[in-house]
């Protein structure tokens, strides 16, 4: 059977005004804002199976909020009281209190908001403050730090590494390569405690030096196998030293793209006259400040989680010991880390970022 003809949804100069605003406004909830994204669109005769296609929503989703507007026109977007306590704080003042937390300045100088200084601005309980910022998943009191690269030959450089990961040369190795510079080798000054039911291992607050170590380490896309090499420093000699060791165990037939930073040591007339006479190697520099572009970044990562990080070395000897061992074992069951982004999705969403922060008032 045919479906039954919709009502005609009209809308008045001010309800469409406000819808608008709502939908547009970056501090509306969501919720509101999606509801308010299917009005408008009704209005405009879409048919309800067209709305939900058009904003990506089921066609319940579209009939439920078109019928509720129809009934109670603006205050039908509103969720529904629920049973229980009544509230004790209304979507006025919710917006109010989001509103302030995101775009009004902390009194007395502060540099952030409290939930204590926020309920005595809006006249609200702290609880009532705490419980609207987890809801919105507001967190003034966590900061996050940013470096924003200044490489005039960025894009270039994002294109050639990101090419290189997505389309690796036949016939060639693909390897990220880096230092981890000052690796600890620091002992507890107990022993640690054991984990137990209810109570999580245990280690003691202080700790001894005992010297330092550098890791040079050369991950291989293709495989996730990691050559790699400790040494006591981590100067131009060491990284010539470790392009020998990468020359030596991989077959000659391949040639080698390596990944790195601009750190001056890969840089120097030595290594440079070095290249010169092996050139099989070929070398794709990051941009500057961008070390997430360098897949061995990760590796790392998984080196300090699975192992630097709980250990306990007498000597640095022994922690290089260490790291030898479980580098081995990742080697006889390695796992690459698989690439995943386009340049071109990379570059759209830092400009994306960029648009917002240059548009922020800050």
């Amino acid at each position: 059977m045919p479906s039954p003809k919709l009502v005609p949804l009209n809308l008045t100069d001010d309800e469409r005004l406000s819808l608008t605003a709502w939908s547009r406004r970056r501090k509306t909830a969501q919720a509101l804002a999606t509801r308010s994204r299917i009005i408008l669109a009704c209005a405009e005769g879409g048919t309800i199976s067209a709305v939900a296609a058009e904003l990506g929503v089921s066609r319940d989703m579209v009939s439920k909020w078109r019928g509720r507007f129809l009934a109670s026109r603006l205050e039908g977007l509103t969720d529904e009281p629920r049973p229980g306590r009544p509230r004790t704080v209304s979507d006025e003042q919710v917006e109010a209190m989001i509103t302030a937390t995101l775009e009004q300045e902390p009194p007395k100088g502060d540099t952030h908001w409290s939930t204590r200084t926020m309920a005595r601005s809006q006249g609200m309980s702290q609880s009532s403050v705490s419980r609207i910022w987890r809801a919105f998943g507001l967190k003034p009191h966590i900061i996050e730090t940013w470096k924003l690269s200044t490489d005039p030959q960025f894009i270039e450089k994002v294109r050639d590494v990101v090419g290189l990961y997505m389309s690796p040369p036949e016939n060639a190795l693909v390897l990220c390569v880096d230092e981890k510079s000052q690796i600890q080798a620091l002992d507890r000054t107990a022993p640690c405690l054991p984990m137990l039911p209810t109570t999580p291992a245990r280690m003691t607050h202080d700790y001894v030096r005992n010297g330092t170590t550098s890791l040079f380490a050369a991950f291989d896309l293709a495989s996730g196998s990691v050559i790699a090499q400790p040494y006591r420093r981590h100067r131009h000699q060491e990284f010539l030293r470790f392009l020998k060791l990468i020359d030596a165990a991989v077959p000659k037939d391949l040639d080698l793209h390596l990944v790195l930073d601009n750190y001056a040591t890969h840089k120097t007339p030595a290594i440079h006259q070095w290249l010169l006479k092996h050139p099989r190697f070929h070398l794709h520099f990051t941009p500057t400040s961008s070390s997430w572009l360098n897949l061995v970044e990760r590796w790392f990562a998984e080196l300090t989680n699975r192992k630097l990080r709980r250990s306990a070395h007498r000597s640095v000897t022994e922690l290089e010991t260490d790291i030898r061992k479980w580098i081995s074992e990742w080697n006889k069951d390695p796992k690459p880390f698989v690439w995943t982004k386009t340049a071109d999705e990379i570059l759209e969403t830092l400009a994306a970022y960029f648009g917002r922060i240059n548009g922020s008032g800050h």
